[in-house]
């Protein structure tokens, strides 16, 4: 679910942007221009490189790479292409391995737990970033390395962004360089919403009274498209409907604690021993019962967007605003008869701006090859030619470029799409020439809403309760999951029980490490 202090500005001043959009599921990202952000300061980040400190490469390497979404089907045509450039650039190859959406979630940790071998991991906040950081899984990048190895990134980094992915003062990725918002938004059917002459989607009620009246009427059709049973421990509206509804910010992930985003005192509260989830489950319960999601959910595991667009699905939620777009897109593109759109179910509420790490690389402690590892993500992040083939393909057959900074869909765009190519999003990236104006109308309506807090960027260290921390999430799939999908008939019993066993899992012993961490973080930042 997502993304320090007073002083940092915001990215969007930082990063002078046009209608920059960037997405964790995307490439739909905005460009800004080729000559990036003045040098970075010293004293906040790495300095320029000296021309006396140039990398050796004579000794040829080859490199493995670990990305997570499903394998494109032209990936051995574009890294074909792109090991032949590397080759002339860093004297390396690249071979990526990549981590299916079905069950990223259980493998990412076992390739660290097992000490695979690899170079390069594609890491981000809700990624393990945080989590690896800690249990020594990434190397740490020093000020030396990425001014020898990465020169262009230092140059074109932001001093903000370097700062926002430290991890107990110590740098472990380098992090994307472009602008995100954290706020999700639903995609559905307008046609659907037309036919039956039903209220404009702009809140919890109005997308509850659509997707019951699909449920109702579509026979054969979901209304919503959901999905429980990848290791995700929340419901997939819970971003809109619990955080953005409440301006409620999760600490982490991995289990139920947050706080007010504007309470300055950063009191820590279980989120489901609250009367607002306690209202929800009655709000998930009812599109339950009216059929809006398969009873099945937990062990649903199709691509819900390809539903989509086959009309098997009326509507998904909790995807960030540059996906949905892109969808947006791609349906007109390849499927006009079907008419979708994007609603914003939380408009009046405090959005986030993203912090760096919404996406990025690292580097595996173990890499036997580090440097040119760096070197590689320097020039992913920073080398126009090979930024432009690894995120878009082939020019010509999965994308045509237009101009230097917009691209439109080739005739093979769906065999270079899926993956996680965002972790090196740049100023480089071009924005789709049919990207739809209304997704960026959107976008620049949240820019006089961002909200920035005094916990914006506070990490929580579990070291200490890595134990209960692990019991609390099973306790989340086992009880919440099916709790908050309304597969439990009586839910102030199921509610109670899930407390109950949280309580016994240990989460008062963890919210009182976390306190105690973010009471120490806030009283450094005065």
């Amino acid at each position: 679910m997502k993304a320090k202090k007073s002083l940092l500005l915001p990215l969007a001043a930082l990063l002078s942007m046009s209608a920059v959009l960037a997405a964790c599921g995307g490439n739909n990202n905005n460009a800004a221009s080729n000559t990036g952000t003045p040098a970075v300061n010293s004293s906040a980040a790495p300095t320029n490189a000296t021309a006396s400190n140039e990398p050796d490469t004579s000794k040829e390497v080859k490199l493995k790479m670990l990305l997570v979404g499903g394998k494109p089907a032209d990936y051995d045509k574009v890294f074909g292409e792109l090991n032949k450039k590397l080759k002339e650039r860093i004297n390396a190859t690249v071979e990526a391995e990549f981590l299916d959406w079905s069950d990223w979630n259980q493998k990412y940790p076992l390739k660290f737990a097992a000490n695979e071998d690899f170079d390069l991991v594609y890491t981000a906040n809700w990624a393990y970033y945080n989590d690896q950081a800690l249990k020594g899984g990434f190397l740490e990048l020093t000020e030396d390395m990425l001014n020898k190895y990465a020169p262009q990134t230092v140059k074109n980094m932001p001093p903000v962004s370097f700062d926002q992915a430290k991890v107990n003062g110590k740098l472990f990725m380098v992090p994307n360089n472009n602008v995100e918002v954290n706020d999700k938004v639903i995609l559905y059917r307008e046609d659907l919403r037309k036919k039956y002459n039903l209220p404009e989607i702009n809140s919890l009620e109005s997308y509850a009274t659509y997707l019951k009246a699909i449920a109702a009427n579509e026979k054969g059709m979901l209304a919503y498209g959901a999905k429980a049973g990848d290791g995700w421990k929340w419901h997939e509206m819970d971003q809109a409907t619990l955080e953005q509804h409440n301006d409620w910010n999760l600490v982490d992930m991995t289990l139920p604690l947050a706080y007010k985003m504007d309470d300055a005192s950063g009191k820590i509260f279980n989120i489901y021993d609250t009367p607002e989830f306690k209202q929800l489950l009655t709000y998930y319960k009812d599109l339950s019962d009216s059929g809006v999601w398969s009873k099945n959910v937990v062990s649903n595991k199709n691509d819900v967007w390809q539903d989509i667009k086959a009309g098997k699905v009326a509507s998904y939620a909790a995807q960030n605003l540059g996906t949905a777009g892109s969808n947006l897109a791609e349906m007109r593109r390849d499927n006009p008869s079907l008419e979708v759109a994007i609603a914003d179910i939380t408009p009046d509420k405090k959005k986030i701006a993203a912090i760096s790490t919404q996406n990025g690389m690292a580097i595996h402690a173990t890499s036997k090859n580090p440097e040119r590892s760096l070197m590689l993500i320097d020039l992913l992040q920073n080398d126009k030619e090979i930024h432009d083939l690894t995120m878009y393909g082939i020019s010509g057959t999965n994308y045509v470029p237009e101009g230097d900074d917009k691209y439109s869909a080739g005739p093979a765009a769906a065999n270079y799409t899926g993956f996680s190519n965002w972790g090196w999003n740049s100023q480089l990236n071009r924005s789709d020439s049919s990207y739809p104006k209304e997704a960026d109308d959107i976008f620049e309506k949240w820019q006089s809403s961002i909200y920035h807090f005094p916990l914006e960027t506070f990490v929580f260290d579990d070291a200490k309760v890595k134990t209960e921390v692990a019991s609390i999430s099973n306790v989340m799939l086992r009880y919440s999951i099916p709790l908050e999908y309304g597969l439990v008939k009586d839910l102030d019993k199921g509610q109670a029980d899930l407390i109950k066993q949280l309580k016994a899992a240990g989460i008062e012993k963890v919210m009182t490490e976390m306190q105690a961490q973010v009471d120490a973080f806030l009283t450094q930042q005065k």
